[in-house]
């Protein structure tokens, strides 16, 4: 008998470690036709998501630092590598003593979205919404959020930091928060989509015919502003997928605008840059990234 109770003590803990949060009401999901579909989940990936949403996964009371960061899933637009780059992240954030929210965004292929375009960004701009909206419940700063990405969740993340305009309002308390992050953590992002494209990510995002407007608007270097928030970027110079130009496009516009941020490109990594087991230097990110969180007041040194 006690060995039951503490396999659902432990059971319990894990559950809430992992809490989804639904973005919308059921009813007031935008950009959909309301099609009934279930999600699609195969082989640690995610290739429809139903109900938008995010898993929260908690630092205790004491290491909690104030923070919190979403991640954005990589997968091409096509799919999300929630395990890789998602749950595999969140759980490195709370050592950090980080909140973190793995986020479950439509993706651009689903046919119930009217515009396919931004879908990805209008989740991702109601997570941070309400990220901010229960700071206080979760004993959050509402000036310490941020997003990560990944690839393709590189691209969204980039995408957060630099719109400016509010896609998400539908009537109700969150309408007025601000939908602007504090910082952003991106590693081997897509961020151009003409000449150093991920052609899979474009097409994806943008459909096989995209106009020149979109072109332009979802290349997100040409979007950075003096607004745009401090960005770390990781990116490997033998990347054979996202070509490494697309962080040097990104760094190149946060320096042209005065914007204090940071770019780490390795010899080596490819496109798969992990937490762990990466070649040389490249295995020193993690230790990078997290100095830069401490250098750049996003969270302490020590818990205080």
């Amino acid at each position: 008998m006690k060995k039951i109770l503490i396999a659902l003590v432990l059971l319990s803990g894990y559950a809430k470690a992992q809490e989804f949060i639904p973005l919308y009401p059921a009813a007031k999901i935008p950009n959909s036709k309301g099609t009934k579909r279930s999600d699609s989940v195969a082989n640690e990936r995610i290739f429809r998501v139903a109900t938008p949403g995010m898993y929260g996964f908690f630092p205790s009371k004491q290491e909690n630092k104030g923070a919190a960061v979403i991640i954005c899933p990589g997968g091409g637009y096509e799919r999300l590598a929630y395990v890789i780059s998602g749950t595999q992240l969140a759980k490195w954030f709370n050592t950090m003593g980080i909140n973190a929210f793995v986020l479950n965004y439509r993706l651009p292929n689903d046919p119930d979205l009217k515009d396919r375009a931004i879908a990805p960004l209008q989740d991702a701009q109601r997570a941070l919404k309400l990220v901010r909206s229960r700071a206080i419940e979760w004993g959050i700063k509402p000036n310490k959020i941020g997003f990560q990405g990944s690839s393709a969740g590189g691209h969204l993340a980039s995408l957060v930091a630099t719109t400016t305009q509010d896609l998400v309002k539908i009537g109700d308390a969150l309408d007025t928060i601000s939908v602007r992050p504090n910082f952003a953590i991106l590693v081997s992002p897509v961020i151009d989509m003409q000449a150093y494209a991920h052609k899979g990510s474009r097409k994806n995002l943008l459909g096989e015919n995209p106009t020149e407007t979109n072109l332009e608007k979802f290349s997100t270097h040409l979007q950075v502003t003096a607004q745009t928030p401090t960005t770390f970027i990781v990116h490997a110079f033998n990347d054979n997928s996202v070509s490494v130009n697309n962080s040097l496009l990104f760094y190149q516009a946060l320096v042209a605008n005065k914007v204090p941020s940071s770019l780490h490109v390795f010899p080596q990594g490819g496109h798969a840059i992990a937490l762990r087991n990466n070649p040389g230097s490249t295995n020193l990110w993690t230790t990078l990234c997290e100095q830069w969180m401490i250098e750049m007041s996003i969270i302490s040194a020590a818990i205080k």
